[in-house]
């Protein structure tokens, strides 16, 4: 099979498209052909060896010291089963999911464990469901789990505009929140269109001359330190650090949260359930064919991508303006 392949770590054009083995799903696994894979900043970060701040270290003892111990990267997916170890899945299933730190979905299989995939909804387009799972999963939880999100709440989202942000955004509205989005001024339309009620430009320090203050501020981009972000926290808001650099990590406690997210069926079933029912909708910037994985990688790491960036492994699918 056809796989994006990563020997080493460095620029995009470290990425190349090789033939691989194909993978053999073991026991409680599927194997998927994958029809729709996200390139997530996550996959950007391991690729060029740009960790948050402290965690370098860390960093290249889980994912190589010298190059990546997983040379196929890519977590968020979508496709179809053809071959199935586990109960409950049978070849023909249109399923959605994440890997973990297995990685190997910038392919065209993958094998999975089976506890780490949903069933796809037939609404759900295999590119919006594997847009959806990266972002929409980590929102989901700082905002639900980690700030017990409720109705009447005020919440920012400080990079609004991102693959995390433009869920943390519509997922903030469907619970019932009040939403203020901060983004660049070319995407505050964007940003109103999925639901938020304020937006604030980043570029002119809007976020700094604020006097607003918020019952949760989750920033998706890491430019929040702990001391800033209290600023804009109402006296029982809570401060969620979805990027953050070691000490912050470490110093996060009482009213700030920080960490990874899980990597949970349910949640996935959960968001797409959201999207099968158009109330919550995935924002993609570009789609592109597995050829073209090395201009993928170059739209993520421009830092100007707005939403998701999707690879179809299938050869030369039509890529998306």
């Amino acid at each position: 099979m056809r796989a994006a392949v990563v020997d080493r770590y460095g620029p995009p054009e470290v990425v190349r498209v090789a033939e691989v083995a194909r993978p053999v799903p073991r026991a409680g696994e599927v194997l998927v052909r994958v029809e729709a894979v996200a390139v997530t900043s996550a996959d950007a970060r391991i690729r060029g060896a740009r960790f948050p701040s402290g965690f370098g270290v860390f960093a290249r003892l889980a994912f190589g010291v010298v190059r990546p111990r997983r040379k196929v990267l890519g977590g968020a997916f979508s496709g179809v089963v053809v071959e199935s170890a586990a109960e409950g899945f049978t070849a023909g299933d249109e399923v959605s999911g994440m890997t973990g730190v297995r990685f190997g979905a910038h392919a065209e299989y993958v094998a999975v464990s089976a506890a780490r995939v949903a069933r796809k909804p037939a609404a759900v387009r295999h590119d919006d469901a594997a847009a959806l799972l990266f972002g929409g999963g980590t929102a989901l939880h700082y905002l639900r789990d980690k700030g017990s999100l409720a109705a009447g709440m005020s919440v920012l989202v400080n990079g609004a505009s991102g693959a995390v942000g433009t869920n943390a955004v519509q997922l903030a509205k469907y619970f019932g929140a009040a939403v203020t989005g901060v983004t660049s001024a070319r995407n505050a339309d964007l940003v109103r269109g999925l639901g938020a009620d304020h937006v604030i430009d980043y570029a002119d320090g809007g976020l700094v001359r604020t006097t607003d203050r918020f019952d949760l501020v989750l920033d998706t981009v890491g430019t929040l330190s702990i001391a800033s972000g209290r600023r804009l926290l109402t006296d029982r808001g809570r401060l969620l650090l979805a990027v953050a650099g070691l000490g912050d990590t470490i110093r996060a406690r009482g009213n700030v949260a920080a960490g990874p997210a899980p990597e949970r069926a349910a949640d996935f079933a959960f968001l797409l359930d959201l999207a099968a029912q158009a109330k919550i909708v995935a924002v993609i910037d570009a789609t592109y064919g597995l050829d073209d994985v090395v201009t993928a990688y170059k739209r993520v790491d421009s830092g100007r991508k707005v939403g998701n960036i999707v690879l179809r492994p299938a050869r030369n699918p039509p890529e998306t303006p």
